[in-house]
């Protein structure tokens, strides 16, 4: 509709024909009303103010209908505060001591399975506790199982397992001749990061693991399983290629070569050449300690 100007004045048959067109078949009043005064309330409806100690009254619960016994209704329990999914502290220690006190891997793996003060276990769908030879030289240690870890229940099976294992085979070695396994041995949900806490409460089944398995080499996939076996804060570029040492409860000190994570590989395939140098340094190591 053309709005109305000096030049072209309202065609009021075709306003009404608009208003028919939508809708408007009847007039309601007689006389126009005004909306903006109706909705503003009378001074007698306003509410009266409430004095100072009537605002600071704490309000008073709906009193409980009567039983049909007669008998008074009970009050009922105050509600208990939300539990958190994240384990505490004292979950923490008893990783501790079910990890000091496993003699052996087999005994570690029980413990573990029987473990329920990590929140991740909750939604894994297996314990993804270690794959190759526990008399191997060699120990490979990643953050977390992934999508296809978790289904299989063995850790890097998926691409970045293939990955890995044409790494280990540049260097002359396969899953038969070396030891692999993750700080957290459970997957966290969608593939998040593990939070700081679930971390710590994982650290004590994978650093007795660690002194179990007693290798030659530790090679430490990515920053989160540097960080967390090697007691640094610095980033993987910074650390990778250069020897660091991890030393167990007992006091072994274990060689420990941090380097690029395969899932990282795939993603940024131009630093697979610093991932090679690193196993270059572990293939060196190796020959220089046999």
């Amino acid at each position: 509709m053309t709005a109305a100007s000096p030049n072209h004045p309202v065609d009021f048959a075709d306003l009404l024909a608009f208003y028919a067109s939508a809708g408007v078949d009847e007039a309601l009043e007689d006389a126009p009303v005004n909306r903006f005064a109706e909705a503003a309330p009378k001074p007698a409806e306003r509410m009266p103010t409430a004095t100072p100690r009537e605002s600071s009254a704490p309000e008073q619960p709906p009193a409980a209908p009567p039983r049909l016994d007669g008998r008074a209704v009970p009050d009922a329990p105050a509600p208990r505060p939300p539990t958190s999914a994240v384990p505490d502290e004292a979950q923490a220690a008893l990783a501790r001591q079910l990890a000091t006190a496993a003699a052996s891997l087999d005994e570690l793996r029980q413990h573990m399975a029987a473990f329920e003060g990590c929140n991740l276990k909750g939604t894994a769908k297996n314990l993804v506790f270690a794959d190759g030879n526990p008399q191997a030289a060699v120990m490979l240690v990643g953050e977390a199982p992934g999508r296809d870890e978790d289904i299989e229940g063995l850790p890097f099976v998926g691409r970045s397992g293939r990955l890995l294992d044409r790494m280990l085979a540049a260097i002359g070695l396969d899953r038969g001749s070396v030891y692999i396994a993750n700080v957290i041995p459970w997957r966290p949900p969608g593939n998040r990061t593990p939070t700081p806490h679930e971390t710590e409460i994982c650290r004590p089944f994978i650093e007795r693991q660690i002194e179990l398995v007693n290798p030659k080499v530790l090679i430490n996939l990515g920053g989160p399983s540097a960080k967390t076996l090697l007691n640094t804060s610095e980033g993987i570029l910074r650390l990778r290629g250069t020897w660091r040492v991890h030393t167990t409860a007992s006091g072994v000190a274990i060689p420990a070569m941090p380097t690029l994570h395969p899932a990282y590989l795939l993603r940024t395939p131009a630093h697979k050449k610093l991932a090679w140098r690193d196993f270059l340094e572990v293939k060196a190591k190796l020959r220089a300690l046999s």
